[in-house]
């Protein structure tokens, strides 16, 4: 089974990066976090074929904005989920999720690669009930 891997970009904040891979691992999928916008475009072109990137625009609204360009630049197709830490937006983005809303994160990443997410929730229920002894 291919599991869906996503590059994380946070600033250097440990509460706020571990949360995120926290969410985004127990979800089963594989993260590679960056701390910076010039860390995230060397990993994204070391592992061009992550299924998506998540971009905390706390980073700021030009650098968030013009990360999301350059990401763009390098592959239009890939999605990038932009986390609004304010009441602005971040042009480019192809989703924005308010604040740091795990649910809604979650929901994004599953639409992102859905035949991926099935296959891992039903290997996860079949080793549930293999752990249960059905």
């Amino acid at each position: 089974m291919k599991r869906p891997c996503f590059l994380v970009v946070d600033r250097e904040f440990a509460g706020s990066i571990s949360t995120r891979k926290l969410l985004i691992e127990t979800a089963k999928m594989n993260v590679i976090t960056a701390y910076s916008g010039a860390e995230a475009l060397e990993l994204f072109d070391r592992f061009p074929a992550v299924n998506g990137v998540v971009l905390d625009s706390s980073l700021g609204g030009v650098l968030a904005e013009a990360l999301v360009k350059a990401l763009k630049q390098r592959n239009p197709a890939v999605p990038v989920i932009v986390i609004e830490s304010g009441d602005g937006t971040c042009e480019g983005a192809d989703h924005l999720v308010r604040s740091f809303n795990p649910a809604q994160l979650l929901e994004v990443l599953r639409k992102i690669e859905p035949e991926q997410t099935r296959a891992i929730e039903e290997q996860d229920k079949k080793l549930n009930e293999e752990a249960l002894g059905r």
